[in-house]
């Protein structure tokens, strides 16, 4: 232990303790990562009116982006465990860049599906192995962590809808090329990321990374249910958000008839709270527990999002703002205490959960697509509303001893 420690002190860019420089830098990525995907669905009444799409077409396109996003995830993920790839996470922003200048002269529903298939692509790339360094960069703080890392996420899908209210819906389908500034800058720091992160690699080898965790405690059949409630977690958080996110607008346009501008308006406050809402779950859980949090976040979310389809226009603004930050603080907590259960498989966990989380959101917006096709807008929001009451079963949890990282490990030898 003492010659990784002597090894990590002789390198500056390698911090020994949180490396909050590594993990603001991996978080501002994600934030332009996540920005650039959020102009797909912000885009959505704009491509309606000048294709003439339906509800389920529309389902469709979000179905593509989120399963090219979720689909490869956990193989990259796996993989990475095995074989990390500092570099790939500027390679994989290629992908996007690609994705985004194709979707600015996209003509026709074939292409406008490659080019958001691209896009996610590039997701599937970034999110396993961004995850790995944030975990890294953690020096034990691991909610702290992935909350910093999934906030700039959050906060990108929150700009992203204010961005193309000001941009694309004015200039048109054309604008979004410009978003492709963000992905190559976006590739240079992730550059410098993966220079620090090939610093870690080489420093700390695999002796040393096996005693930065230790395995978890609770028997594999424990492990296995609780793996399966946090995926039932995911579900309900998702198929809510899915809606949120794809048909909010429309719901807003309906019922209050908001013009597109202000119902993106409207967007941008709900998904800003879901922003802040993952930071303060970061925090709550290296505090409290992993458990308490994502149940308090998932459940305690219901009466808010019941309330929402019966009440004025600024009342049902406000219970958007509460419900993303209440319901958002989950993710994080899932992320890590699912890598608590998996201390050995970081990658492949963080792939499959956010895998999950856009897979299950992708088909969660074709679901809902559909069914507004058959019914009505306003009754699939009303549908969507009960589905946080499915975090009751987050009782039913085990608690994890979170594993010792070797940052942690060098804190108590010290």
């Amino acid at each position: 232990m003492n010659r990784v420690l002597e090894k990590i002190k002789g390198h500056p860019q390698v911090a020994e303790g949180t490396a909050y420089a590594i993990l603001f830098t991996i978080g501002t990525c994600h934030l332009l990562n996540d920005m650039i995907q959020s102009v797909i669905p912000a885009l959505y009444p704009l491509l309606k009116d000048k294709y003439s799409f339906t509800f389920a077409q529309i389902g469709i396109i979000t179905l593509v982006f989120q399963l090219t996003s979720s689909i490869l995830q956990p193989f990259v993920g796996r993989y990475a465990d095995r074989h990390p790839q500092p570099y790939s996470l500027a390679e994989g922003m290629c992908f996007t860049l690609v994705g985004l200048v194709a979707l600015a002269f996209a003509p026709n529903f074939l292409l406008i599906l490659l080019s958001v298939a691209l896009i996610g692509c590039g997701s599937s790339v970034f999110h396993p192995e961004a995850s790995r360094v944030a975990q890294l960069a953690s020096g034990g703080k691991k909610s702290l962590a992935q909350s910093i890392f999934q906030v700039g996420g959050n906060g990108g899908s929150a700009i992203g809808p204010l961005l193309a209210a000001l941009i694309v819906i004015p200039y048109g389908q054309h604008a979004v090329g410009w978003f492709a500034l963000a992905a190559l800058l976006a590739s240079l720091l992730l550059t410098r990321i993966g220079y620090w992160y090939s610093l870690v690699l080489t420093r700390i080898r695999t002796t040393a990374r096996k005693r930065a965790t230790a395995p978890c405690h609770l028997p594999e059949r424990t492990v296995r249910r609780a793996l399966a409630i946090l995926v039932l977690m995911i579900f309900s958080k998702y198929f809510f958000n899915a809606c949120m996110t794809s048909y909010f607008t429309f719901f807003l346009i309906e019922k209050f008839g908001l013009t597109v501008q202000q119902s993106q308006y409207c967007l941008f406050a709900y998904l800003a709270a879901f922003a802040a809402g993952t930071l303060l779950g970061g925090f709550l859980g290296d505090r409290y527990g992993r458990k308490y949090v994502i149940l308090f976040s998932i459940l305690g979310a219901a009466p808010f999002t019941l309330a929402m389809p019966y009440l004025s226009l600024p009342w049902t603004i406000a219970m958007s703002v509460i419900t993303g930050l209440v319901i958002a603080s989950a993710f994080s907590a899932i992320v890590v205490y699912a890598t608590d259960l998996k201390p050995d498989k970081v990658g492949m966990i963080a792939g499959i959960f956010f895998g999950l989380m856009f897979g299950l959101g992708g088909i969660g917006s074709a679901f809902f697509g559909w069914l507004a096709d058959l019914t009505s807008i306003e009754f699939i929001f009303r549908v969507s509303t009960w589905l946080p009451l499915l975090g009751i079963v987050a009782v039913f949890l085990p608690d994890v001893r979170p594993a010792k990282s070797l940052l942690q490990e060098t804190a108590d030898e010290k």
